[in-house]
């Protein structure tokens, strides 16, 4: 990868996507013969959120990998006495090899990163939520029998994504991505639930290079028609504070159950980032039934974020 940091999906080439999926896929395969690539490195981990498949995957994908974590709940860092991101940033870099952040507002982990000389890595933020989404497409693609090599791209066109739910970072993120990869995306939101509407407008302008189709809809059953996926998270996420309300009731017909499935195609997956919250965004008959790959795409998150880190941290 050219990139130093990983902040945003939309900061990255096509190329350096693929170049992660590709690495996934060996790491996965343990066909890399040194797997040690962070031998004598040491990482840290800066969480203002609760976290559990974030936190784990990277601590135990850092260990595998040869490195060492040093975990920072910033309640007991000088950052709460009032320190400046800036000076933390260039006291870090002194100490550590790479950090991974996760933050509420998404101007911090930017600022984080441009004042550090060492990789920075967006765990996740009120805003976006690359690692996940890089994570989401790798599984796709081993589900739908995609290749990707070095020297070849996948072939994603054709490929139907359906998001339903609130416009929240994993929305966001998704735009990013499907502008990067040219497949479709509908994200389906209730009314004043949309996405961002700078990051929508920035993707739908870089969709006219790669062909993507990106749509925003307020009709789950029309918009899960032909779908190949469909990805779902919680109504409300965790520890924003954005000052959004959300009212429910606003997401009744935005469940994802087996009348939704039903509109889809025979072979749709379902997806969602976890942690669910059972019977109000998803059904447990869905999340527990034979088109369900949420496990699946958990155990992801350490393939793919090893990737990341064997070539942001090399």
């Amino acid at each position: 990868m050219n990139s130093k940091d990983l902040i945003s999906i939309h900061d990255l080439e096509s190329g350096e996507i693929f170049e992660v999926l590709t690495a996934a896929g060996e790491l996965k395969k343990e066909t890399d013969k040194d797997k040690l690539f962070l031998r004598g490195r040491v990482i840290g981990m800066i969480f203002q959120k609760p976290s559990t498949r974030t936190r784990v995957s990277f601590e135990v994908g850092i260990h595998q990998l040869g490195g060492y974590t040093i975990f920072l709940n910033t309640a007991d860092m000088q950052l709460k006495r009032g320190e400046t991101i800036k000076d933390t940033a260039k006291a870090l870099s002194r100490y550590l090899n790479g950090i991974v952040i996760r933050a509420y507002a998404h101007d911090d982990v930017i600022e984080l990163a441009s004042c550090s000389t060492i990789p920075v890595i967006n765990g996740l933020t009120d805003l976006l939520h690359p690692c996940q989404v890089i994570c989401d497409v790798f599984t796709i693609m081993e589900k739908k029998s995609i290749g990707c090599t070095r020297r070849e791209a996948p072939d994603l066109s054709g490929l139907k994504v359906v998001y339903i739910g609130d416009g929240n970072n994993i929305a966001n993120s998704w735009m990013n991505l499907a502008s990067k990869l040219g497949l479709e995306l509908v994200v389906c939101s209730p009314a004043g639930y949309e996405p961002d509407r700078d990051i929508l407008n920035r993707c739908l302008e870089a969709s006219k290079e790669t062909s993507a189709g990106i749509s925003v809809s307020h009709t789950p059953l029309e918009a899960v028609r032909n779908a190949d996926v469909i990805y779902t998270d919680v109504w409300k996420s965790m520890g924003n504070v954005d000052g959004r309300k959300i009212n429910k009731k606003d997401f009744q017909e935005f469940q994802v159950n087996s009348e939704l499935l039903s509109k889809a195609k025979k072979d749709v997956i379902v997806m969602h980032c976890l942690p669910a919250h059972r019977g109000e965004e998803i059904t447990d008959e869905v999340i527990d039934g034979p088109h369900s790959v949420v496990f699946d795409q958990a155990e992801n998150r350490l393939h793919v974020q090893k990737a990341i880190m064997k070539l942001l941290f090399k």
